[in-house]
């Protein structure tokens, strides 16, 4: 997958070099809220910590591999919405179940862990949903049997893992962004988590959300989210900074700008990865993926992390 690189001209022009991605937003193609055979709960909410750890990097990447195809950012993703890679102390994480029965880190229902219950290596014998490995081992079955090696079935298999189309959203947008940067930090994680959840929301001039959103507004609130107080509009933000080096690769979580010069600011977005970001658009549109090969770049900046 392409990096995006920030450019050296006149007005820090930003470049796609080689990027060829798919994002699939399923909006409308299932009903939000609506609980699946696993993942019942997520966590509704991450902090600053939800980030992904070298070892549980690992063992995503370890299962992923039992499935051709599978991205092990997949993995990840899903361990990090729903209990923040097993750091979350909620019930139904380390023992019992939560509200909605979900036990484990990767929070299975008994019987959908029963039925693609594997045992990974070292994990417990017999498989337990509350072991890491065995729960990672697990969840690579259950999306592999689910389609998630091909990028066709992707998003279905992570829509039947939770149906809701915000849970869906979520994980492909950090899959996404962890591809790109696996040490995403638990700030830009938490940024992206609120951006993705607002996919499908109007368009408003000068909205802050939660009913509306302009470009800046939305960056704004994404970062005000992860704790990170930003300026309200998009040229502000620019001035800001602090802004990435030119040949430096733009990561998850950087601001994006575009407009004519760098006095001249008129839209920001929240980059994503792959050359992909979350951005509101323009009356009329929605909080929406849009490509960021565009020539009016003027450049991007890397709010604290």
């Amino acid at each position: 997958m392409g990096k995006l690189v920030v450019g050296i001209s006149a007005l820090m022009m930003v470049v796609i070099i080689g990027v060829v991605v798919t994002v699939a937003t399923v909006l409308g193609q299932v009903s939000s809220g609506t609980a699946g055979s696993a993942g019942q709960a997520g966590s509704g909410g991450l902090d600053q910590s939800a980030e992904v750890p070298a070892d549980w990097q690992a063992l995503y990447r370890q299962a992923a591999a039992t499935c051709p195809g599978l991205p092990w950012t997949l993995l990840a993703a899903i361990g990090t919405v729903e209990t923040g890679n097993g750091s979350s102390t909620a019930p139904g994480v380390s023992s019992g179940a939560n509200s909605a029965g979900a036990e484990g880190p990767m929070q299975f229902e008994p019987a959908t862990f029963a039925a693609y219950a594997t045992v990974g290596p070292g994990g417990a014998t017999p498989a337990t949903p509350y072991d890491r490995v065995d729960a990672v081992y697990t969840a690579a079955a259950m999306l592999c049997a689910d389609g998630a090696g091909s990028a066709s079935t992707l998003d279905a298999a992570v829509s039947d893992y939770n149906h809701s189309t915000v849970y869906v959203e979520t994980v492909l947008t950090l899959s996404l962004a962890f591809g790109d940067d696996p040490d995403s930090t638990g700030t830009v994680v938490s940024a992206l988590t609120f951006a993705a959840r607002q996919l499908g929301t109007p368009y408003l001039w000068g909205g802050t959300g939660p009913g509306g959103f302009d470009c800046s507004g939305l960056v704004q609130a994404a970062y005000r989210s992860a704790g990170i107080t930003l300026p309200r509009v998009a040229q502000d933000q620019y001035d800001a900074g602090p802004p990435v080096p030119p040949g430096s690769t733009v990561l998850p979580g950087d601001l994006i700008f575009f407009g004519t010069g760098t006095s001249s600011v008129e839209h920001v977005g929240l980059y994503v990865g792959g050359g992909e970001m979350i951005d509101a658009p323009h009356t009329g549109a929605s909080v929406r993926f849009d490509d960021a090969d565009w020539s009016d770049l003027v450049g991007a900046t890397r709010p604290e992390r």
